[in-house]
């Protein structure tokens, strides 16, 4: 078989759509801490000025008890991640820099009446899937993910370089970044970093350090870049035949930057929360959902189920899809496939994790314990392939010896 070539792209939590992301589920905590029966549905878009950036919240939220202060959490939420100087782009401090508009109702009655029965009903119709591989188990660093490779690795490389903007490694570094990783495959199995593209904002007095010379910056840039974030974040033998790097490949990218250059939107980075390409998507988005939501809980469920089907060792892919009709707590289909890495037909595969697991939305919460704040750790750097109790809780990604011993007898 030829060798074949598969990218993956990752954004950071300073992307100007990430940004978004992490103030909807922001928000999303701040109402389960109140009530941990909230119904929150909330997206946010964000873009920088001349003169004054704007926040827009909007959507939908029913609790028991005083709503959170959803502006002070906007705020906030932005000024954590970075975005406390016009000079880089957005400070969302004060009015006088950033506007906040606020345009949050309740939940309309007539899915509150589909969802809140004793049943809990799906909170809308939809079709949802959850992937799982082999792909990260033979490095020691990714082993246990279970986990597309491309995926992975471009998902290591924007925490690092968040991580090192935060503590000083890369002290030029801004908030807004992007990576790509391209892996080569040999005999459909994969074999080497090809290609990792980054993108990374940056202090734009760093040229007068070198004379304004834009060559030699780039040159600073791309050395640091190999040096503390390509080859701190992906396995050596990985690399050790080679592989093509691009930093900023239009040359700069400098301060203004994030949601001054760039718009952003909660919801659309959904392949990127997922599997990078490599699993489908059932095309609803995760952030600012709360969990009787089932294009959120249930694609944790579904990525639960799949990700214990290949640990169990009975496929080396799986990818199980879900789908649902609102107000109805069943599902109208599961479907189990392993694209022919199992010995077992994918009707048997899908007859056993039908017996081993409860996909109602009800029995999900329950299970994966979802009613509780522990959603902002997800709005970057992936949903799923990361690790329980460092990351964030992930409970989706914890394995249970008692449903492996099921699934195999």
């Amino acid at each position: 078989m030829a060798d074949e070539l598969f990218t993956s792209e990752s954004v950071a939590i300073g992307h100007p759509d990430k940004l978004c992301d992490a103030i909807s589920d922001a928000i999303v905590d701040a109402c389960l801490s109140i009530d941990n029966n909230a119904r929150v549905a909330v997206e946010t878009s964000v873009k920088g000025g001349v003169e004054k950036g704007l926040i827009l919240l909007a959507g939908e939220v029913t609790l028991s008890g005083e709503h959170p202060d959803y502006e002070s959490v906007a705020r906030k939420t932005a000024a954590a991640i970075g975005y406390d100087s016009h000079s880089i782009g957005f400070d969302s401090r004060t009015e006088s820099r950033c506007e906040v508009i606020v345009k949050i109702t309740a939940q309309a009655a007539n899915i509150s009446q589909g969802v809140n029965n004793s049943e809990q009903g799906a909170g809308d119709q939809g079709l949802m899937f959850g992937y799982a591989c082999t792909e990260t188990e033979n490095y020691d660093v990714l082993e246990g993910r279970y986990f597309p490779l491309a995926a992975a690795l471009s998902q290591r490389l924007t925490r690092r370089m968040t991580n090192a903007r935060d503590d000083g490694t890369l002290p030029w570094a801004r908030p807004d970044a992007k990576s790509q990783v391209t892996i080569q495959y040999h005999d459909g199995k994969p074999s080497k970093v090809h290609t990792v593209v980054i993108a990374i904002q940056h202090d734009d007095n760093l040229k007068s350090n070198f004379g304004d010379d834009e060559v030699a910056e780039r040159e600073y840039i791309t050395e640091e870049i190999k040096k503390h974030v390509v080859e701190h974040a992906i396995p050596e033998e990985l690399l050790a035949d080679g592989y093509r790097l691009v930093v900023n490949g239009t040359g700069r990218f400098a301060d203004p930057g994030g949601p001054y250059a760039d718009a952003g939107l909660t919801g659309r980075k959904i392949i990127v929360d997922t599997y990078g390409g490599m699993g489908r998507h059932g095309g609803g988005a995760f952030s600012g959902k709360d969990p009787s939501k089932v294009d959120r809980s249930a694609a944790y469920a579904a990525r639960w189920a799949a990700k214990h089907v290949v640990a169990a060792g009975l496929a080396s892919k799986c990818e199980i899809q879900l789908a649902y009709v609102i107000g109805v707590a069943e599902p109208v289909s599961v479907r189990a496939e392993s694209f022919g890495t199992s010995t077992l037909s994918d009707t048997e595969l899908t007859k056993r994790v039908n017996s081993v697991f409860d996909f109602t939305p009800k029995s999900i919460a329950k299970a994966l314990d979802l009613l509780r704040p522990i959603y902002s750790s997800t709005a970057a750097g992936g949903h799923f392939g990361r690790t329980p109790g460092i990351d964030g809780e992930f409970p989706w990604e914890v394995l249970s010896q008692d449903k492996l011993d099921s699934l195999q007898n």
